[in-house]
Order: C-alpha cells, then sequence, then structure tokens
C-alpha cells in the first residue's frame, strides 16, 4: 500500500548526518564521537606516516577501524589543526 502523502514528504530527521532539529526546533548535535585506544592508535600512527588522505586511504582505514569516512575525515582534520596549533606554539 502507498504511504499516506504527508508520510513521504516529511523530510528526513537526520539531514547530512551531522544536525537534526528537534520538536522545538532547537538543532541538536549528534553526540560526539568517542573512538576506542585501538582506533586511536591506528589513526595517530596513521598520522605519522601521512597527514593527509587518499579517498581509497580513507576508506579502507574506516573500514578497518569499523568507523565512517566522515569520522576518518574529520579526525584527520582536527588532527592537522591541533598540529598546526603546536608547531606555531614552537
Amino acid at each position: 500500500a502507498p504511504l499516506p502523502p504527508q508520510e513521504h514528504e516529511k523530510p528526513p530527521a537526520v539531514a547530512n548526518g551531522e544536525l537534526r532539529v528537534g520538536s522545538k526546533g532547537k538543532k541538536l548535535r549528534k553526540p560526539r564521537t568517542i573512538y576506542s585506544s585501538l582506533q586511536l592508535q591506528a589513526l595517530n600512527q596513521r598520522f605519522q606516516q601521512t597527514q593527509y588522505l587518499a579517498l581509497p586511504e580513507r576508506a579502507e582505514l574506516a573500514a578497518q577501524l569499523g568507523l565512517t569516512q566522515t569520522q576518518v575525515k574529520i579526525w584527520f582534520q582536527n588532527k592537522r589543526s591541533k598540529y598546526k596549533k603546536i608547531m606555531k606554539a614552537g
């Protein structure tokens, strides 16, 4: 049976995996990812080899660690930013 019209016209609750809008119109953020020590070890190790991942490398690393590509991408972005700050401070 087809869905009633109002049902399939509703926008998804999660627009881009980042922000949701609650019933009161307040933006809810996804809870921050907690990485296991094993994941962090692998991410840090990889960062020491290279600060930038190509798409296939990112996909492979994400799959190996059971993370999404977005999580890996953002972890690397944050790590680079933190690293630059430390370098700047000497």
